[in-house]
């Protein structure tokens, strides 16, 4: 099993920034996909960013050039830095690992974390 634990969500103004980080704990896979998916209130939860184990990184058009995810294999962390927030990124964040046994997808989630962008 693996655990997410996600941290860093909370109130800011538009144009602020925030941070989000997901520890993982549990069992490892030397191949897998961390990422970012976001659910507002009435709407399906989608993707926000990904990235690999070797670092490569994908992104929804709409947080192109304001988001940043990182990740430090080392402390099995993955990072969303999140500038220039908008109204419209106000969600709940939720931390998402995908590893492989054997070929076979074993995706996993953490509990969310609320992110509100207001004035």
């Amino acid at each position: 099993q693996v655990q997410l634990v996600e941290s860093g969500g909370g109130l800011v103004q538009p144009g602020g920034s925030l941070r989000l980080s997901c520890a993982a704990s549990g069992r490892s896979f030397s191949i897998n996909v961390m990422g970012w998916y976001r659910q507002a209130p009435g709407k399906q939860r989608n993707l926000v960013a990904t990235i690999t184990s070797g670092g490569s990184t994908n992104y929804a058009d709409s947080v192109k050039g304001r988001f940043t995810i990182s990740r430090d294999n080392a402390k099995n962390t993955v990072y969303l830095q999140m500038n220039s927030l908008k109204p419209e990124d106000t969600a709940v964040y939720y931390c998402n690992l995908v590893g492989w046994e054997e070929l076979v997808p074993l995706d996993y989630w953490g509990q969310g974390t609320q992110v509100t962008v207001s004035s």
